[in-house]
């Protein structure tokens, strides 16, 4: 990829063939995940879930929540199947989906979630081990665990995970010790618990983060040998041993103890296991497994969004890898200096609960990404393992749902603390080098958008759609400056430019349409850009006004400069008639030969001479209004002008255009002006030298049409600049004006 302006440029990734050296399906995906999601809430809050909705209750919880993890795990294996997924795991995924955006706006929270996870782990680690033993300070042994397991990434990933082998054999004889335990007394299983327990969603709410450990299988993608194989059969397997084991335990606890001793007691495991001491190796082994899972996950993650170029160009160094496996640890050294001092304040309860919506946010956007993916149904999207994208439609509800139960606050803060980088990053506006899904919505909903458009125009919801024939924008830009003030980023025009026959071809007319769009991004122009060859130019414009749009959305309105050269004067105005006939509005706009020193928003003026309600006068008044909405116009005055012979017809001229502008609701200051024999141009000389921007409307055009036009010229000379307005025939801009 090509990364923008303040971010690195990346090694461009690799072929997706097959790696010789990295871990399996078993070690990479299957051991992380497994170990994460069988963790401490099993041990220390599982027995109070079941003293406190009982044996069904239990079982129902454990099904809803293992089936929104499901339905995720089944859109990752959808989209690793589809891509080779490399370092970043999650966010690798969401940003070659959705944008490196909207990637980086979860991916920056998931790294710090993770990180500050390790000092979660480590903490609750000290807090049993110190609760166990009594004579240990519970800050060293948080600290010493701390530096041990970041040693133990740093050394090398392969290592840690060869470290969950043991830590998942202290699992599994905490479970058979549990499997062969006895009964503490004769106890009457519960189906639905205590008569007094908590609400069954809270319960939910507080059981579902134990089955939310399947990001620790897919942080590890850049160590994996084959990602696309080992995250859908390692993460679904994890998954699926997670809701077996989690279905069989609250059989054994509800027909060993009783629901209020499952309910007051948080190591009652412990005194119903065959071997006590075992449950207190398992609660060692999850918390120290989980540790391990997020100290590996964290910096990957930072190495994959330094490599991106979305951290700033100072930290590019945290995309440095180490080794023939890549391992970031630069990343993990840093990663480590965070989780010390996160440990050392040592009370993270605050900041828990946005630790876990930053978790399920991730699994959300996953979920969003699959089934856009999946609806889109692009032709690059071909994944191996094919989701249906209702099925992840279902997941990405499910999370959000539970994102609420659990903790509506702190929802609602990881939410805008996502949009918030969202809008930081997409300013920075980064470049990639890879395609997304982002370009198959807007193509989905423009296709939507030209059919729900219809056949008929809605006069009351009109807006012009320019097509401006600027030529060079650098030599005309009063002409897309006017333009872009009238649609200010809410109607569409089109920059066009009509070269000789011959002179670009078709390749150079590509590059040429990019280039003059760059430029006008970069003073803040949104605007589409058309380049075209023909023999004439005058012959091209037709050809292009005939041919250019799709479906209803076609320019309805030609903006044009003035036509200052005699030699050229008859073909411009035959031009001017052609476009007219075609029904196309006509817009000339003639710029002053010296600009006026500018002026306050609240002083400029702008002049609309009226000759009544028709077509003309209808659509001057809305493009001097639509102007006036322009933040470089906002408070102009906008005055309505309008000449009558002599006194007498001055004062039901003035009430006639007081209502008039009443009806309209529209801010016009009125102003009838007594002719008492003087030539109009001489009235309009007077009135309009002080004024920023003179709308005057066109005749119709006729056989002696030029004649009017040099006429027209010579009337403005001098002025101000001035816009000349043609409106196209059989449309009702009244209609536009009108109250209904």
């Amino acid at each position: 990829m090509t990364s923008g302006a303040d971010g690195p440029k990346p090694t461009p990734p690799a072929s997706g063939e097959e790696k010789t050296t990295g871990l399996g399906t078993f070690g990479g995906v299957y051991t992380p995940s497994i170990l994460t999601i069988l963790g401490v809430i099993m041990y220390l809050r599982f027995g109070w879930v079941v003293g406190n909705v009982g044996l069904l209750g239990s079982l129902i919880i454990v099904t809803l929540a293992c089936s929104i993890t499901f339905l995720t795990a089944l859109s990752i294996s959808a989209i690793a199947t589809d891509r080779v997924v490399r370092v970043g795991g999650a966010y690798y995924m969401i940003s070659r989906s959705l944008g490196i955006e909207t990637g980086g706006a979860v991916g920056i929270p998931l790294y710090f979630a993770q990180a500050l996870s390790v000092a979660l782990y480590t903490i609750g680690f000290a807090e049993s081990v110190v609760s166990a033993f009594g004579f240990f300070n519970q800050l060293y042994v948080a600290l010493v665990v701390t530096v041990l397991v970041a040693v133990l990434a740093i050394t090398s990933a392969e290592i840690a995970v060869k470290a969950q082998y043991v830590i998942m054999a202290a699992i599994a004889l905490s479970l058979l010790s549990l499997a062969f335990g006895s009964p503490l007394s004769n106890t009457h299983i519960e189906l639905w618990g205590v008569a007094d327990g908590e609400p069954f969603w809270q319960v939910f709410a507080v059981f579902f983060p134990a089955v939310t450990g399947i990001m620790a299988g897919v942080n590890m993608s850049g160590d994996l040998k084959n990602p696309s194989k080992s995250i859908p059969k390692g993460t679904l397997a994890a998954v699926g041993t997670g809701y077996a084991i989690y279905m069989i335990l609250p059989i054994f606890l509800a027909s060993r103890a009783d629901a209020a001793t499952l309910v007051s007691d948080p190591l009652v495991m412990r005194q119903i296991a065959y071997w006590g001491p075992a449950i207190l190796l398992g609660v060692w082994g999850a918390t120290l497994s989980s540790a391990i899972g997020s100290i590996l996950g964290a910096p990957r993650v930072l190495q994959a969004l330094a490599r991106d170029g979305v951290l700033p160009n100072w930290m590019s160094f945290l995309g440095k890898g180490s080794g023939a496996n890549d391992e970031p640890r630069l990343g993990t050294a840093v990663t480590l200096g965070i989780v010390i001092v996160a440990v050392s304040v040592g009370d993270l309860n605050l900041i828990a609960p946005v630790l876990t919506m930053f978790f399920l946010t991730t699994y959300l956007v996953l979920n969003v990404s699959a089934g856009i993916e999946g609806f889109l149904n692009s032709p690059s999207f071909r994944p191996l393992f094919r989701v249906h994208w209702s099925l992840s439609a279902l997941g990405a509800l499910g999370c959000l749902g539970v994102m609420f139960l659990i903790n509506p606050i702190a929802t609602l803060l990881a939410g805008a603390i996502v949009a918030g980088i969202f809008f930081l990053l997409q300013r920075r506006e980064l470049q990639t080098a890879w395609g997304d899904a982002r370009r198959g919505i807007w193509m989905l909903l423009l296709r939507t958008s030209l059919f729900q458009l219809g056949n008929s125009p809605d006069a009351k919801h009109w807006r012009p759609n320019f097509l401006v024939l600027s030529g060079s924008p650098m030599q005309r830009w009063g002409l897309i400056e006017f333009a872009n003030a009238l649609s200010h980023n809410r109607g569409l025009f089109t920059v066009a430019s009509i070269l000789p026959t011959g002179s670009r071809q078709v390749s150079q007319q590509k590059e040429m349409e990019v280039t003059i769009n760059n430029y006008l991004l970069k003073r803040g122009v949104q605007a589409l850009v058309r380049v075209v060859t023909a023999p004439d130019p005058y012959e091209g414009t037709e050809r292009l006004v005939e041919i250019y749009g799709l479906g209803q959305v076609v320019p309805d309105t030609v903006l044009m400069g003035n036509s200052e050269n005699v030699e050229s004067r008859d073909r411009y105005c035959a031009l001017v008639t052609r476009l007219h006939r075609a029904e196309r509005n006509v817009v000339l706009f003639r710029e002053a030969e010296t600009a006026r020193p500018s002026l306050r928003r609240s002083s400029r003026q702008i002049d609309v001479w009226w000759g009544g309600l028709n077509d003309n006068g209808s659509l001057m008044l809305i493009l001097a209004d639509l102007l006036r909405s322009d933040v470089e116009w906002r408070g102009a005055n906008l005055c309505l002008k309008l000449v009558v012979p002599d006194q007498a017809a001055a004062e039901q001229a003035q009430a006639n255009l007081d209502r008039l502008t009443d009806e309209l609701r529209i801010r016009a200051e009125p102003s009838v002006l007594v002719a008492n024999g003087r030539p109009f141009e001489d009235i309009l000389r007077e009135s309009s030298r002080s004024a920023d921007r003179i709308f005057i409307g066109m005749a119709l055009p006729d056989h002696d049409f030029p004649s009017y036009y040099k006429r027209l010229l010579s009337r403005v000379a001098a002025l101000p600049t001035t816009v000349f307005v043609l409106a196209a025939p059989r449309f009702k801009f009244t209609q536009v004006l009108a109250e209904e």
